[in-house]
């Protein structure tokens, strides 16, 4: 599965702590990121990250045109929901386009974990036969 993270400033440390507990689930998948969050991870954990822009930079809409082109099967996006991001207008609708196209999302660490163990657990099949992937 292809699995976007992404991370506020404020948020960072919790991605890192996130991504090392969970880097034995996480290194099965393809990951995508945004800049510093995924030059973090990758430094912190080892695993192997696309990088794209920052978010403000353009990050977020770069994910977002995954999701919309059907290529991107979870967002785990760790939301500073006590600072004004100046890009909050690419942060909604990177959220409206996960809602328009039923990707797993999670805001925070406690969803995000429960996305993980359904991952783990295959819960999140339904992504690859709704892909049309028929298991090759």
């Amino acid at each position: 599965m292809n699995i976007a993270l992404i991370a506020h400033d404020k948020k960072k440390n919790d991605m890192m702590r996130f991504a090392t507990a969970y880097k034995g689930s996480l290194s099965g998948h393809t990951l995508f990121a945004t800049g510093t969050t995924g030059q973090r991870i990758m430094d912190e954990t080892g695993l192997n990250v696309h990088r794209f822009q920052s978010g403000p930079l353009g990050g977020d809409q770069e994910i977002g045109a995954m999701i919309a082109n059907n290529k991107m099967d979870m967002v785990l996006f760790f939301r500073d929901p006590l600072t004004a991001q100046p890009h909050e207008p690419d942060v909604t609708a990177l959220l409206r386009l996960c809602d328009v196209y039923a990707v797993p999302l999670a805001t925070n660490m406690g969803t995000a974990e429960m996305l993980i163990k359904g991952l783990d657990r295959g819960d999140l099949a339904w992504r690859s036969i709704a892909n049309g992937d028929k298991g090759e």
